[in-house]
């Protein structure tokens, strides 16, 4: 099946492209907001680094990079800022002494999981009106977008 090239398909693509934009955005607010709830002094890629491990578990600072797609030395100053701020540990791998395995603190989970418990109730609120179908196919076409390659 070839591509469809149509002035219709190229401006709802650009719509599409227009309001991931806005997305975007408007989730870069929401880990600013978030950063500034859990500590004042916590940056944005701090906050999603913490979710990450709320979510996830202790991980090593190598595969925590990987999964965010970031270089290793942000990690690292972001781990080095979070430890100051009582929001995170990091303890050398007993198996590997060269790797770090990073946990968030007891604090940090409370307050990882209160903004994102507050930011669920705005998502289910923005979303209390579609049906289960409408979801079930939004992310469906989510995943279906999630999957598209980087850079190509």
């Amino acid at each position: 099946m070839s591509p469809d090239h149509s002035p219709d398909t190229d401006a709802a693509i650009a719509e599409v492209e227009a309001q991931l934009g806005v997305l975007f955005t408007r989730v870069r607010t929401m880990w600013k907001v978030g950063a500034q709830r859990v500590h004042p002094e916590l940056q944005p890629v701090g906050y999603k680094l913490l979710a990450s491990l709320v979510r996830s578990g202790p991980c090593h600072a190598g595969a925590l990079a990987e999964q965010l797609m970031t270089d290793k030395s942000v990690i690292s100053r972001q781990v080095k800022l979070m430890e100051e701020l009582g929001l995170l540990v990091s303890v050398p791998d007993p198996t590997d002494g060269r790797a770090r395995i990073l946990t968030a603190t007891p604090e940090a989970v409370l307050k990882i999981n209160a903004v994102r418990d507050s930011n669920k109730a705005l998502l289910r609120s923005r979303l209390a009106d579609w049906t289960g179908e409408d979801l079930d196919r939004f992310a469906t076409l989510l995943s279906r977008l999630a999957e598209v390659p980087l850079g190509e």
